[in-house]
C-alpha cells in the first residue's frame, strides 16, 4: 500500500475533513469518485470502513477539505481523525523517471556501503520537510536516519535488493 493522506481532522459540522496531502498527484489521487484504501493500522474506531470514496474535493491552506461517501457529521468526521489514506500499490504505472522511487519499492532493501559493508535495511520511508529520510534498522536493532539526497545515496538498485550509502562521517554515532 502506498500512502497518499492522512486524515487530520474534522472541519465543520457536515463531515468535512483536512486531509495532508502525501502525493506528488493529489488532482488524480483525491479527485471525486476515488476510492481509498484505509490504512488497518490506524483505524480508531470500530466505524471507520475499510475504503472511503471522494465525494468532494477542495483546496484549504495547504491542505485538502474532504468530504467522503457516507461521512455527512462531525462525529462520524471524528472517527478517521489520524486515518492514513492509500492506494494500492500493484495498480501504479512505474516511473518513467530513474531517480524516482516510490515508498513500497525501497521498504526491504538491504543498505550497504560501496564495499558491501552492511549498514541495515530499509524499513519505511518518512517525508519531512527538507528532504525524505530513508529509516533503517540496523544490524544492532537500532533505527538510524538517512536523508534520501544523491550525495548520500548514490545508488538504488531495486531489482538487486540494495541501496547504496555514502554515510558522512558521525552520520550513525547519534
Amino acid at each position: 500500500m502506498l500512502v497518499v493522506g492522512q486524515i487530520v481532522r474534522p472541519h465543520g459540522i457536515l463531515g468535512e475533513v483536512v486531509v495532508n496531502v502525501r502525493t506528488d498527484d493529489p488532482a488524480e489521487r483525491f479527485a471525486p469518485g476515488s476510492v481509498l484504501v484505509t490504512d488497518p493500522g490506524k483505524r480508531v474506531a470500530p466505524q471507520v470502513p475499510p475504503t472511503l470514496t471522494v465525494e468532494t474535493v477542495r483546496p484549504h491552506q495547504g491542505r485538502l477539505l474532504i468530504v467522503f461517501d457516507s461521512v455527512y457529521d462531525r462525529d462520524i468526521a471524528e472517527n478517521l481523525r489520524g486515518v492514513l489514506l492509500c492506494v494500492d500499490s500493484e495498480t501504479l504505472p512505474p516511473s518513467e523517471d530513474p531517480d524516482e522511487f516510490s515508498d513500497f519499492e525501497l521498504v526491504g532493501l538491504a543498505a550497504v556501503t560501496r564495499e558491501g559493508e552492511p549498514l541495515g535495511e530499509v524499513i519505511r520511508v518518512d517525508h519531512a520537510p527538507a528532504s525524505d529520510l530513508l529509516v533503517l534498522r540496523r544490524p544492532d536493532g537500532r533505527s538510524a536516519l538517512v536523508p534520501f539526497v544523491k550525495a548520500i545515496v548514490p545508488e538504488v538498485d531495486v531489482a538487486g535488493g540494495r541501496v547504496v550509502l555514502t554515510p558522512p562521517e558521525g552520520l550513525f554515532d547519534l
